[in-house]
């Protein structure tokens, strides 16, 4: 799959919840030519292996998330798998914090007090790569109490959590607080009481924090 057959399906993908894009010159997905701007690049993997799918969307000049995604197949039926998981895990919050368009039904809504400042917090899933997983209580909470440490800037923040508990009992966790290694989500991830199965497993959640504008 070629990069703009990744954007024609980006751009339908947002079409259908109600937000329009229109392709620019450098094949952006732009908001009225302007800010926020998305775009998606397909690479193939290794024969026999997943793909990946990276989303890049750009707030300001000087911000961007950045999010991959496995895609099981080879061109269009990798892309296109790949581009699933971005909607489960990530549109979902993307729309909220970036374009304002929410659906409570898909991810939590909630205000917390931070420092000075009120935030609308838009919590995506947990989801895992198995149906039989039960998610750790305490996860929302805990992430509040390590936000209570940090010293954020008057502007979007975004998190991802990804978690991973292989067959021999080994973890590999990881917190990035905007696209940077967090320490205090890294202990969080570590404090709670995930599942201990003995077949290994992944999960990941993608939260974003904006001011509250009243």
């Amino acid at each position: 799959m070629n990069d703009n057959t990744v954007q024609a399906d980006l751009l339908r993908l947002f079409e259908r919840h109600d937000v329009e894009l229109e392709l620019d010159e450098e094949s952006w997905l732009v908001t009225d030519g302007d800010f926020p701007a998305v775009r998606g690049s397909w690479h193939d993997g290794a024969e026999g292996e997943p793909g990946r799918l990276d989303i890049d969307v750009v707030i300001s000049e000087e911000r961007h998330i950045e999010e991959s995604f496995a895609g099981q197949g080879r061109g269009d039926a990798g892309a296109r798998d790949a581009l699933k998981a971005f909607e489960r895990n990530v549109l979902y919050v993307v729309l909220a914090a970036c374009w304002y368009v929410t659906d409570d039904r898909r991810i939590q809504i909630q205000s917390w007090e931070l420092g000075i400042r009120t935030w609308d917090v838009f919590v995506g899933p947990l989801t895992f790569n198995r149906d039989d997983v039960a998610a750790p209580e305490g996860l929302v909470s805990g992430l509040h109490d390590a936000l209570r440490n940090e010293a954020l800037s008057g502007e979007l923040h975004w998190i991802r959590l990804f978690y991973r508990r292989a067959d021999d009992g080994s973890v590999v966790a990881e917190a990035l607080l905007d696209n940077q290694p967090w320490a205090g989500g890294d202990r969080l991830l570590h404090q709670l009481a995930w599942p201990a199965t003995e077949k290994g497993y992944s999960a990941r959640c993608f939260i974003a924090l904006d001011i509250r504008d009243y």
